[in-house]
């Protein structure tokens, strides 16, 4: 695009560069159109230029012998093609499919090409369509493009149930059952347990542990599930160790029940040494790694991703009592520092993928969320993986949903609003075909692009789904096409199935990754 300043020259003026300090900025109209241009933000860093786009904007004409007379003729002539609308350019590029397990999913693994990483979100905890398609997805990416890896927005102490019976590790799990915590339908649902068993039979047809792929939390709020893991595995091995550990990690057990209690008891000094026991409890694994790590190298790291998340959970809380922003922040940073020590544990030919909430995957950069600070793991993805990471976002108008009203409250099957006029659902819904995929990025649908990254209010319904309150709740600002590379639309949508729980048979543990 060329950029425009007064009367229209192709780049900035070398006297603008010239005078723009170093940090100085500059925003600017930007495009080929007379009336409708985008703004584009030009910042001066070491003598460099740095653009952002920041939406479009539309100018009025001049008249009179100055004015665009001539140049409006020509737009408005009647010869000229009419401009198609963003609904019909969504029809143009979309790719319609009847439902999740018959989606061609061909075109989408081929735009994801040598992609190291695939975030696959979802606008909901609780919608089935969301979770079958992206186990479709994540089924494809596995047989036919190698990954190795699923690390899901789950607690590492949970997850490591699954892992243990989807490739018959001798990881030692907690007496903990897992998914108990609030909200148990997240993972604990008949999509997941049948993702789940297929992921079984797939690795039984591989020869060793490390040839079969993995399943990984990310999330830390089992601070104390963690701490238990930590003390089972340094009995094992050396047993002193585990004695300091329990001293060490004394100091939290009181608060097992209610842990966001223990920001506030932070506050006092007789709780401030925590920080330091917790993270010299880290140090003190870490010093024995390179011995660990050669006589039981899967041991040793479960171990070591717990004592990093008790020390991250043990900030986090103390950040939310503050009431500081940073709390979000040093959620995503942990479960992408995950992702890398997962990948880095796997070797070099590691793929993984990453399952989480639209607000996870999605680039923050893109959004409110941004604007306010905040980072996430599609973001810190996108800038240090670049194009090896592909983010992928999911979207509904209406159906049901499994949520709760209030944070601890039981699950309900809520009905979902139809989304209001403005926002992406709504734009989504007045597409002709109900399900479809629809790449924002494509080769020859640039003008596509160009109209969804402007800013819409898009949804966001997590565990929690306030519908009498749902613009203030669940709505927040985004420019789509710069938050994902890919929108799965559904138009309807159904509650995922939650699964009872049930007394456990004997040798449950090898036979049910959800102690069900």
């Amino acid at each position: 695009d060329a950029i425009n300043v007064a009367a229209g020259g192709p780049k900035i003026p070398e006297e603008l560069k010239e005078q723009l300090a170093d940090g100085g900025r500059l925003i600017i109209p930007v495009g080929s159109e007379i009336r409708t241009q985008r703004l584009v933000l030009t910042t001066k860093k070491d003598g460099e230029f740095e653009k952002k786009k920041l939406g479009r904007v539309q100018f009025v004409p001049l008249i009179g012998s100055g004015g665009w007379l001539n140049r409006d003729a020509k737009e408005v002539s009647p010869q000229k093609k009419k401009k198609k609308t963003v609904t019909e350019l969504i029809e143009d590029a979309a790719e319609p499919f009847n439902n999740p397990d018959s989606a061609n999913l061909s075109p989408l693994l081929e735009r994801i090409g040598d992609a190291r990483i695939v975030l696959i979100g979802e606008a909901s905890h609780g919608t089935s369509e969301f979770y079958r398609l992206r186990e479709q997805i994540t089924r494809e990416l596995i047989q036919k493009k190698g990954f190795n890896i699923v690390s899901l927005e789950a607690d590492w102490p949970d997850a490591a149930h699954i892992d243990r019976f989807v490739r018959n590790t001798d990881i030692s799990l907690p007496e903990d059952e897992p998914f108990t915590r609030f909200p148990t339908w997240m993972w604990n649902n008949g999509e997941v347990l049948r993702f789940v068993k297929w992921l079984k039979d797939f690795n039984d047809g591989k020869s060793g542990v490390d040839e079969k792929t993995a399943v990984y939390g990310l999330d830390f709020y089992s601070m104390f599930s963690s701490v238990k893991a930590i003390i089972d595995y340094l009995e094992d091995i050396d047993p002193s160790l585990a004695e300091t550990a329990r001293n060490r990690y004394g100091c939290l057990m009181p608060y097992e029940n209610d842990p966001a209690r223990y920001g506030a008891a932070a506050m006092s000094d007789r709780y401030k040494k925590c920080e330091k026991d917790v993270t010299d409890m880290l140090y003190e694994i870490l010093k024995h790694r390179v011995e660990a790590a050669e006589k039981d190298g899967n041991r040793y790291f479960d171990a070591l991703q717990n004592a990093r998340l008790v020390a991250n959970a043990e900030k986090y809380y103390r950040s939310m009592y503050l009431g500081a922003q940073s709390s979000w922040n040093l959620r995503d940073s942990h479960m992408f520092d995950t992702l890398k020590s997962l990948m880095n544990h796997r070797g070099e030919d590691s793929k993984a993928i990453v399952w989480a909430h639209n607000s996870h995957v999605g680039n923050a950069d893109a959004t409110e969320m941004g604007a306010r600070g905040e980072h996430n793991i599609g973001q810190l993805a996108k800038e240090e993986f670049g194009n090896e990471a592909y983010n992928i976002g999911f979207g509904t108008d209406h159906g049901t949903v499994a949520a709760a009203h209030n944070w601890g409250d039981k699950m309900n099957v809520m009905n979902v609003r139809p989304s209001p006029e403005g926002t992406v659902e709504n734009l989504m819904h007045h597409v002709k075909h109900d399900n479809f995929i629809l790449p924002l990025h494509k080769k020859g649908h640039e003008q596509l692009t160009e109209e969804l990254e402007e800013s819409r209010l898009e949804r966001a319904i997590g565990v929690i789904y306030r519908p009498q309150t749902e613009m203030q709740s669940h709505y927040f600002q985004a420019s789509l096409a710069n938050q994902f590379d890919e929108y799965i639309w559904f138009d309807e949508t159904r509650a995922i199935n939650p699964l009872a729980r049930r007394e456990k048979e004997e040798g449950a543990p090898e036979t049910y990754p959800f102690g069900l």
